[in-house]
């Protein structure tokens, strides 16, 4: 293993915060939106943790980012964060916690497909196509009429798709070598830009602070907490390894999310829940599985020509 190898504890650790921390958010944001405006509540959640991120999380010695990376951490946000989280948080009004994390487990999904069309990788595999066709049979499923709202789950895929690009945007741009320094500005920008949003909205005028549950409150502690750790483990991991590896986090979350949708808010598991989670699961597993076996054919081919 070359010196630059990340260690296997790192690597373990990174995967548990981006597998079991992102999955109870699907529960959070639903406990958080109760009694808080989607918007105002998504953006003030990113600008603290961006805030601390950048005033504790800038290891020694490295400089201050440059305005070129600071142009390409606005950009990447717009997906990232606006139409990513910002969708899961406001679709998260009318669809349940728990659906909302299997239509996002599409993510890998998307990225499979942006790779092969923006980072030069030759086209789908039959297995992977077969994934994909699964995995968005099981969101059909869900959505289709008498399942979960349609607009709903609209806005949750547009929000899985614009999170693949705002993912493989950060692998290929310039930013700081820093995944936490790269996440805390991110985090501002997009804090910046939902709070915008929001006020644009009117959400002003639906926010009552004497209103506001403990629940909420506390539910927005608990994904400040979250953004600080898991989104730095995020971004570091797309810069040591594969999108597509990545993205297995999206078959982990849904699981977490319907267990503890169902356990702590009382969402209901209805017949559609079952053969869509196992649609979803099945075509991520088709798309992870094929990708991890060339990577391993590739890397013994190295270490046998070496």
């Amino acid at each position: 293993m070359g010196t630059g190898s990340p260690s296997k504890v790192k690597l373990l650790a990174a995967f548990a915060a981006i597998y079991i921390l992102w999955g109870s958010t699907y529960l959070a944001i639903r406990l958080a939106i109760d009694t808080l405006p989607p918007f105002l509540m998504a953006g003030s959640r990113f600008l603290i943790a961006g805030a601390a991120l950048y005033a504790f999380g800038r290891p020694a010695g490295v400089p201050r980012p440059t305005a070129r990376q600071w142009r390409n951490a606005v950009i990447g946000a717009v997906p990232l964060f606006v139409m990513g989280n910002g969708g899961v948080t406001w679709a998260e009004q009318a669809v349940p916690s728990g659906a909302a994390a299997l239509v996002i487990a599409t993510l890998p999904a998307w990225l499979l497909l942006l790779d092969w069309g923006y980072g030069g990788r030759r086209g789908p595999r039959a297995m992977e196509v077969a994934g994909i066709a699964l995995g968005l049979t099981g969101v059909a499923v869900l959505s289709a009429p008498g399942g979960v709202d349609p607009v709903g789950a609209a806005v949750l895929l547009g929000a899985a798709v614009a999170w693949a690009v705002g993912s493989l945007f950060n692998r290929y741009a310039d930013l700081p070598t820093s995944p936490a320094l790269t996440a805390a500005m991110q985090m501002l920008a997009g804090g910046a830009i939902m709070i915008a949003l929001g006020l644009a909205a009117g959400e002003a005028g639906r926010l009552d602070p004497a209103a506001v549950s403990w629940q909420s409150a506390a539910a927005v502690g608990y994904l400040v907490a979250v953004a600080v750790v898991a989104l730095p483990a995020y971004n570091w991991l797309l810069s040591v390894t594969s999108p597509a590896a990545v993205g297995t986090y999206a078959f982990v979350n849904p699981v977490v999310a319907v267990l503890l949708g169902w356990a702590v808010a009382g969402e209901a598991v209805t017949e559609r829940t079952g053969p869509a989670a196992a649609l979803v699961v099945a075509g991520v597993i088709l798309l992870v599985w094929p990708r991890k076996r060339a990577a391993s054919a590739n890397e013994s081919r190295d270490r046998h020509d070496a």
